[in-house]
């Protein structure tokens, strides 16, 4: 595998919050001139939605069985409820197209049920050819080469979910993985970029191992194999909802985005939804900055309480120990988040701090007990 390291940039973070938004710094795209931001600031919804005009039945006598609450009028009442209480952060946006205000609750509704739809099963891997050590191999290489290519961060996200819904639909062997890796990249690259690398671009990336009619075959046989299905929600797109929310700044928004990078290196994570991964990324950015906390309003728009991110929580915490203390060999991801590009997030001195390694503890032993 050839691929050099991602070039640092010494260019100053600017505007970090704009409209009340925290503002990615990173964004890279393909061509400078260019920019794009698919789904944009939209917003959650993930309550029970109802047709218009279809009242919800208030207490009282009850004269037929048409006037019986359903369940889902008893819910759409706790949601209104629940709803008053809190602010319409989509308030201000009318005026703005881009933004959707008027069907940003209805696309993230829409969001929420297609990531379950196109779910990725735990430890898929197992019983096969292929291991979690070989994948997160691959997946350390996809992200040098993602940044060799300065392509956009919905790009590296989209890969990694393409070749995991891939690999556990379809058997493949070693000698194949690294091809999957790279064609996954290619199709991720057609989907979100204005300007896409050519395939010899990837037949280069990889030493010649393999030819560009190879890696279209292996196009076919995965736009096959998932019916053209490639638009799996990213963790992306929910985080920039969710720092929305708590106007989050940019140091807590680059750091929630180095924790959900590096969770694409951890086979162990590989089955936690994309809303769930931007949820506690950012829960656990407060914790680590102690800045703000987990309130209704982010239970609200996420859907998560913060007690049932502490799993997803630990493991985010157990990567950045690991890659701390060299306990793993896959560090691009490290290392991307150290160039001043990144606002340096991954040298931040409060990784070092008790939060963070008293939540890895467990997990970090478990690890040691397996090893031993």
């Amino acid at each position: 595998m050839r691929c050099s390291s991602p070039p640092a940039s010494d260019s100053p973070v600017t505007n970090p919050v704009k409209n009340g938004v925290a503002v990615d710094p990173s964004k890279a795209c393909s061509q400078p001139s260019s920019t794009r931001d698919p789904l944009g600031e939209i917003g959650n919804w993930v309550a029970i939605r109802r047709p218009k005009g279809d009242k919800v039945s208030l207490p009282g006598p009850v004269s037929t069985s048409m006037d019986v609450p359903t369940e889902v009028d008893l819910c759409q009442a706790f949601s209104e409820m629940l709803r008053s209480s809190v602010e319409d952060i989509d308030a201000d946006d009318w005026g703005d197209p881009q933004l959707c205000s008027d069907y940003v609750k209805d696309i993230y509704w829409y969001l929420r049920q297609l990531e379950v739809q196109q779910n990725v099963s735990p430890f898929y891997l197992d019983g096969v050819e292929l291991n979690g050590r070989m994948r997160a191999v691959l997946v350390d290489w996809l992200v040098q080469v993602h940044a060799r290519f300065h392509l956009l961060q919905e790009t590296l996200y989209m890969c990694v979910a393409i070749m995991d819904r891939y690999l556990q639909s379809q058997p493949v062997s070693r000698k194949e993985l690294q091809l999957v890796g790279v064609t996954a990249m290619l199709l991720a690259a057609k989907y979100e970029e204005i300007y896409v690398p050519s395939i010899v671009d990837f037949v280069y990336i990889t030493d010649q191992a393999y030819t560009p009619a190879q890696i279209r075959a292996m196009e076919r046989k995965i736009l096959k194999e998932l019916d053209f299905g490639l638009g799996r929600p990213l963790p992306l797109h929910f985080l920039r909802r969710a720092a929305k929310v708590c106007e989050a700044t940019a140091e807590l928004y680059m750091l929630a985005k180095y924790l959900m990078e590096l969770t694409l290196v951890d086979y162990a994570m590989v089955h936690y939804n994309p809303s769930a991964i931007a949820a506690a990324a950012l829960c656990l950015s407060q914790k680590v900055f102690a800045q703000g906390r987990w309130n209704l309003q982010l239970c609200y728009h996420t859907g998560y309480e913060e007690e049932g991110l502490a799993p997803v929580m630990q493991h985010m915490a157990k990567n950045v120990v690991r890659v701390d203390r060299n306990l793993t060999r896959h560090v691009a991801v490290k290392t991307k988040y150290a160039s001043s590009q990144f606002m340096r997030i991954s040298t931040a001195p409060q990784l070092n701090s008790s939060t963070l390694k008293d939540l890895a503890a467990q997990l970090l032993a478990g690890e040691s007990r397996l090893l031993s």
